[in-house]
């Protein structure tokens, strides 16, 4: 248990026996009235978002998530294989749990594994990754400067936008949450 005002950005709640991620909170003290906490809400299965509010003070029931640093090995068709550095011990995630984070996981990079009561609930990649452009066209002469930007496939086979300058065969920076460019990567 802890109280609305222990809450945080990553925290798990267990709201009426689901279990759902605290992605915004602002403590309220209006003029007249009592304080409260409003809050935006995940679901950790569904990634459903809500806006729940409580008062300040009361106790929330917390969700002990088990939070742990694994390797990515290889995708076997319909799951994906983790293993933990330090024990070996190899586990089998679905590609519902990995979700939309598959776009940017390549063979050998580290991730956070959540699991609650040993059921993996969903992984969490670094905020950027480096990754090698395996096709974009060419930017045409004379549109380096206005700044435009072009479709670009990734080497795990997602697709972003790139700056038209950008070429095949580049290593990129690129933000995990939205699957933002964030630059050029100097080898």
């Amino acid at each position: 248990m802890a109280s609305t005002n222990d809450l945080k950005n990553g925290l798990v709640l267990n709201l009426e026996g689901q279990l759902w991620t605290v992605v915004e909170f602002q403590h309220v003290k209006p003029g007249k009235g009592p304080a409260f906490v409003r809050t935006k809400l995940k679901h950790v299965l569904t990634g459903k978002v809500v806006d729940k509010t409580f008062n300040a003070g009361v106790k929330v029931e917390t969700a002990t998530v088990d939070r742990r640093d694994m390797t990515y090995l290889y995708n076997d068709g319909s799951e994906y294989v983790f293993m933990d550095g330090d024990t070996y011990e190899q586990i089998n995630i679905t590609a519902e749990v990995v979700g939309e984070q598959s776009r940017f996981l390549l063979e050998n990079s580290s991730v956070t594994v959540s699991s609650h009561e040993g059921a993996p609930l969903f992984i969490e990649l670094p905020t950027s990754v480096e990754l090698v452009i395996k096709h974009t066209d060419p930017g045409l002469q004379g549109d380096r400067s206005t700044g435009g930007t072009k479709p670009a496939t990734l080497e795990t086979d997602a697709e972003i936008q790139v700056p038209l300058f950008v070429t095949t065969g580049e290593k990129v920076k690129v933000d995990t949450r939205d699957g933002r460019y964030l630059g050029r990567v100097s080898s």
